[in-house]
């Protein structure tokens, strides 16, 4: 089995991208009883069909135009016998893309912009939607239905779009407050430091004012 098949074929295309997360791909599992809905056409002729596994939550966001990029965790069978042609559980990684580009099959295209971060859905593809009557050989024969189970774990700005630049401007400036705050309690720190000193000195001198005082009563009570 090949990991990221699912992109790396269609069109020899290679706009995805992937990394490693610390999720636990069990989680991706939910399948609890209740929790499925019944199958949307989202094509009108039955070629993508979207049943939902597990909910968003109700204010979590969704990929747009300016939202374009997702990442996905996901495994895909053949419907004809269950077979795994493609997962990224097994080494425990996220697939990212940018919709509307072409980088993936036509059904994730158009599943993914219904979903929700925290989502996770079946999508069941008809050929036309996914590899045609070419297939993908080895792991995919020709006029294949394939079904995945997706979870959307995140959606991003696309690069360049302003909300990319307010995000990096917003991360700056929160950086150099950070740095603001830190030199300030730094500085802080040594005032506190440089005070403690002085009161530590006042008090030597202090201490030896009052002995030499203590000496002198003490001389002449001795005479």
């Amino acid at each position: 089995m090949k990991s990221m098949k699912l992109v790396r074929d269609v069109h020899r295309n290679i706009e995805g991208s992937w990394f490693p997360i610390n999720a636990s791909p069990s989680k991706l599992k939910p399948m609890v009883a209740g929790t499925m809905t019944d199958s949307i056409d989202l094509t009108g002729d039955g070629g993508v069909l979207k049943t939902i596994v597990r909910r968003a939550k109700p204010d979590a966001i969704a990929p747009s135009e300016s939202l374009s990029h997702v990442d996905v965790q996901y495994e895909g069978v053949l419907a004809d016998n269950g077979e795994v042609f493609d997962t990224t559980h097994e080494d425990n990684t996220v697939f990212s893309f940018e919709l509307g580009k072409g980088s993936v099959i036509k059904a994730w295209d158009i599943a993914l912009r219904t979903m929700k971060v925290g989502e996770v859905a079946k999508i069941t593809c008809k050929p036309d939607y996914a590899y045609g009557s070419a297939g993908s050989p080895p792991d995919i024969p020709p006029d294949a239905t394939l079904i995945f189970e997706v979870q959307l774990v995140a959606c991003r700005p696309r690069k360049g779009s302003s909300l990319e630049s307010v995000s990096d401007e917003r991360a700056r400036l929160e950086e150099l407050k950070r740095q603001r705050e830190n030199a300030a309690a730094v500085k802080e720190e040594e005032k506190k430091k440089r005070e403690e000193a002085k009161a530590a000195a006042a008090a030597r001198i202090q201490a030896k004012m009052e002995g030499k005082k203590g000496q002198g009563k003490g001389k002449g009570k001795g005479k």
